[in-house]
């Protein structure tokens, strides 16, 4: 079993990676952390994680379901998202609304402490 998470350049990407990493010691399990942050990925538990950089030039929701794709063993999704207004939820393309709709396996999302 393994969980991956999708790590984005903001504070919803580093409550996935918290969220994700908790989750693991709950499950004890490893995490492979798809980093979609333009910087190197600093991990705290990095015994247990592996880091994945995106190839440049794919958007952020095709990364995540290209590596589901290829990691077969992963069996949860961990995403971050942020609150929307009413409004703000009847847009479609959100990449987190696309990955919670299409992602093979089950997704966790875990909101912001805001």
């Amino acid at each position: 079993m393994t969980i991956l998470v999708a790590v984005t350049a903001d504070d919803e990407g580093t409550a996935a990676l918290e969220g994700a990493l908790a989750e693991a010691r709950h499950r004890d399990t490893d995490v492979v952390a798809l980093n979609l942050r333009p910087l190197p990925l600093d991990v705290p538990d990095a015994a247990r994680v592996t880091v994945v950089d995106r190839v440049l030039g794919v958007e952020d929701g095709d990364a995540v379901l290209e590596r589901l794709e290829k990691d077969v063993g992963v069996d949860l999704l961990v995403i971050g998202v942020r609150r929307r207004s009413p409004v703000g939820k009847a847009f479609l393309g959100d990449v987190a609304q696309r990955l919670l709709l299409e992602a093979p396996v089950p997704v966790l999302a875990v909101k912001t402490g805001s």
